[in-house]
């Protein structure tokens, strides 16, 4: 006996309706971040991953203590991964992608926050841009104060 299955190739036609379309677009995203440029393939040192721009740099280092922003509590994070570009925190102190800040040892950089889906007080992961905005060690483990605006 020989079978043919065809439901597949019905599945596949109909992903290119509009409304399929509709469906699978990812939902708005509370925070706007601008257009980052990921490293090239063949980065190796610290100043090829880091593909932030000058002004990227400054408005992160702008001083930004709002009187309307919240601190989330402290966490322990670790270098994220170098090819993921921006300037972010992945962490369980969030549930969704908002902005924020980080202070450690006294100096502040405002970043996205991004929800890491690990459980609570599982750590976190900080961006090879921020870790070098804040002059921590890239190596290190970085006890960091999280605010959210």
């Amino acid at each position: 006996m020989k079978y043919v299955v065809l439901f597949p190739a019905f599945v596949l036609a109909g992903c290119t309706s509009q409304s399929f379309q509709e469906v699978s677009q990812p939902p708005d995203v509370a925070v706007q971040t601008p257009a980052v440029t990921s490293p090239p393939p063949d980065a190796r040192t610290v100043a090829q991953f880091d593909t932030t721009t000058a002004q990227e740099r400054a408005a992160a280092m702008a001083s930004s203590e709002a009187a309307g922003e919240t601190r989330l509590g402290t966490t322990i994070a670790t270098l994220g991964s170098p090819a993921d570009p921006g300037i972010w925190l992945k962490t369980p102190l969030v549930t969704e992608r908002l902005l924020g800040r980080v202070d450690y040892n006294g100096t502040s950089v405002n970043l996205e926050l991004r929800p890491s889906g690990g459980e609570a007080g599982s750590g976190s992961q900080i961006s090879l841009p921020a870790m070098r905005l804040l002059d921590a060690p890239l190596t290190g483990l970085l006890e960091l104060t999280v605010f959210k605006d």
